[in-house]
């Protein structure tokens, strides 16, 4: 039990991090999966026009949880870089889901909704793995503390 303990404590940030952003994720999962399926039966949009939308829209309150809740500790380094970079990231993650999804509905060609929306949670968890590494990596960076302008005085003993 002290193992554990002691464990969580040497990683104790980087728990509430992936709790926060399995969170988040979580809640933009749905927001994706429910448009996607609005945009595929109810528009009848096609599968990939319906996931690049479906995402666009998951991403934008992705942005706003992850940079104002699951980061907020982390360095502000402008919000259009940091957006511009999270849908760059968002758009790199996305291939996988349109890559997954095309191989369902093209090669195995398995195009009925239970089928596309496995080939989705493949695609939506090797998105989640890129996405959570990026984003502290490029995205939300670590905070930097300034470096003071003058060291302290040392008193000498006399």
């Amino acid at each position: 039990m002290v193992f554990v303990k002691r464990l969580y404590e040497r990683f104790a940030s980087l728990v509430q991090e992936l709790t926060k952003f399995g969170t988040v994720g979580a809640i933009a999962f749905v927001i994706d999966t429910a448009m996607y399926n609005v945009f595929l039966f109810a528009v009848d949009m096609g599968a990939m026009t319906s996931q690049v939308l479906a995402t666009i829209i998951s991403t934008t309150f992705a942005y706003a949880g992850n940079r104002w809740w699951t980061f907020r500790h982390r360095e502000q380094s402008g919000l259009g870089r940091e957006y511009f970079l999270f849908f760059l990231l968002n758009g790199v993650a996305l291939l996988f889901n349109v890559l997954t999804i095309g191989f369902a509905k093209w090669t195995l060609e398995l195009d009925d909704p239970v089928s596309l929306n496995i080939a989705r949670l493949v695609g939506v968890g090797l998105g989640t793995l890129f996405r959570f590494w990026s984003y502290k990596r490029w995205v939300f960076l670590e905070a930097t503390d300034p470096i003071p302008a003058e060291l302290p005085e040392v008193k000498q003993p006399r």
